[in-house]
């Protein structure tokens, strides 16, 4: 071979090397960025050529499906009952990332691209067939999820309800309102789709937060079961253990009196006992047991509950973009007066319904905390089990004398203070909160937390209804009560 040809040859080589390098980066290295790129038509074409695993509910409703579409793109997401729905779904779109919901958590598995399908794509490949997702089977149970969502739509409401199994954690009912509907961000028509994300992200009653996992409300009087916990945990006191109390308090080292909202709670003669303290929501009492714990007691029992973390409801970093619920918290490095308050559920102490329906689950399960979870299992198109859910213990948050001793306290609110909460024929142990917000305290966040029935426990509800005029007991009170008769008949 000459030098010429030599030379010739050298270049070829080193062109083919480059070419190679190229290839190589820009189809292993950077294949995610590129997919992920908005301005890459193609891959949005590859997302919607195939068929996107359908969405269940636990009894086989669709919730979200993928029908074949006369246009560019060969299929149609849609869902039914989008509103109802949306805050576990979520929403998948042509042009806006699909980032909440299981839209979201189970992406890659809906999509038919994770590794945990490669047998399913590789027989796809082979037959020449189309490489079609897997199905998410939910926990959300249809019945309990319309009740709740109805409860709080047709009043109105901005607020949210969380349902959870205490033995397992399996979540059967999750709602927020306001809400959207996610067939307007599934259309092909890109416009479209852009403006009314536009509409959606602009309007002022943020219907496209999920209030169960991601609002964080200040807990009022429900916080109480906390502090109660915390008390019985010390074992310095008992469900009869007299504790102070009286008609006002005021605060340490400020002017500012405290003051319960009946007679009952005041107890008799500055004292109460623990239990009673519980029934009538005594805020004096539980302000100067708070101190009298002090902040640290109080937020390492807080975070046995799951307060100071974000929680992972579903899905992984190899599914998707993994649910999670935004941190609830107890405040730190407190003045007496500040903790006092932090101890009735007002102040700087923050939960969301997700972590307040925990707390019910973890006293109704004997103290277990179990882990929070939305999906049941994961099925290929052929219909076998790629994946199944299995209950985890997330702690053991109180002991189970503690968690006896709070559900007896807890019937109490109901037979003592709240009967509007009663269900015929069965124990319900529940516990009101009312916490005032906005300018000079003129509003409310209404709860309720509980579970029923308390001797066998089949169901955990929290509710909040934000910024009303009314009590926890006569706002979220009816709303709890509709959704335990529900659970309870099935």
């Amino acid at each position: 071979m000459n030098k010429n040809l030599r030379q010739i040859f050298t270049v070829v080589v080193i062109m083919f090397v480059i070419l190679g390098c190229s290839t190589t980066v820009f189809t292993a290295f950077r294949a995610n960025e590129l997919n992920a790129d908005p301005r890459n038509r193609r891959a949005l074409y590859y997302q919607f050529g195939a068929p996107r695993g359908s969405i269940l509910s636990s009894d086989g409703t669709v919730l979200a499906k993928s029908d074949p579409s006369n246009d560019a793109f060969s299929y149609q997401r849609s869902y039914s009952n989008g509103q109802e729905y949306a805050p576990v779904t979520g929403f998948f779109s042509i042009s806006q990332n699909a980032d909440r919901g299981i839209e979201a958590s189970r992406a890659a598995l809906l999509s038919g691209t994770a590794s945990a399908l490669a047998v399913q794509k590789f027989k796809a490949l082979l037959t020449g067939t189309e490489n079609k997702g897997a199905s998410i089977e939910t926990s959300i149970n249809t019945k309990l999820q319309d009740v709740a969502y109805q409860a709080l739509s047709n009043q109105g409401y901005d607020g949210a309800v969380v349902a959870i199994v205490p033995k397992t954690g399996r979540i059967v009912a999750m709602v927020s309102t306001p809400s959207y509907d996610p067939n307007v961000l599934a259309q092909h028509d890109t416009v479209k789709v852009n403006n009314a994300y536009a509409a959606l992200t602009s309007d002022a009653t943020n219907p496209m937060l999920n209030r169960a996992t991601s609002e964080l409300y200040p807990p009022g009087s429900t916080f109480k079961t906390v502090v109660a916990a915390a008390a019985l945990e010390s074992g310095k006191y008992q469900a009869d253990t007299q504790i102070p109390a009286g008609s006002a308090y005021t605060l340490p080292n400020t002017a500012t009196q405290l003051t319960n909202a009946t007679t009952a709670a005041n107890g008799t003669n500055g004292q109460i006992s623990l239990s009673d303290a519980m029934a009538y929501s005594s805020n004096t009492a539980f302000a100067q047991l708070g101190v009298a714990l002090g902040e640290d007691a109080i937020a390492e029992q807080a975070k046995k509950l799951g307060f100071g973390q974000s929680i992972t409801v579903d899905g992984s970093t190899s599914t998707g973009n993994p649910m999670k619920a935004v941190a609830s918290t107890f405040p730190s490095n407190l003045p007496a007066d500040k903790l006092a308050l932090a101890a009735i559920g007002q102040g700087d102490t923050l939960e969301t319904p997700l972590q307040n329906a925990m707390i019910a689950a973890a006293i109704a399960n004997g103290g277990t905390l179990m882990q929070p979870t939305l999906v049941d299992r994961v099925r290929a198109s052929d219909l076998s089990t790629i994946s199944e859910t299995k209950p985890v213990v997330m702690s053991q948050a109180m002991s189970s004398n503690t968690a006896s001793a709070l559900t007896g306290m807890m019937e109490n609110v109901v037979s003592k203070e709240s009967p509007t909460l009663a269900i015929n024929g069965v124990q319900v142990a529940a516990k009101t909160g009312t916490a005032q917000i906005g300018t000079d305290n003129q509003s409310n966040d209404a709860w309720v937390m509980g579970f029923a029935p308390a001797d066998n426990p089949k169901i955990a509800v929290a509710v909040v209804i934000h910024n009303v005029n009314a009590f926890g007991v006569t706002a979220a009170g009816p709303v709890m009560k509709q959704v335990m008769e529900e659970a309870l008949k099935q």
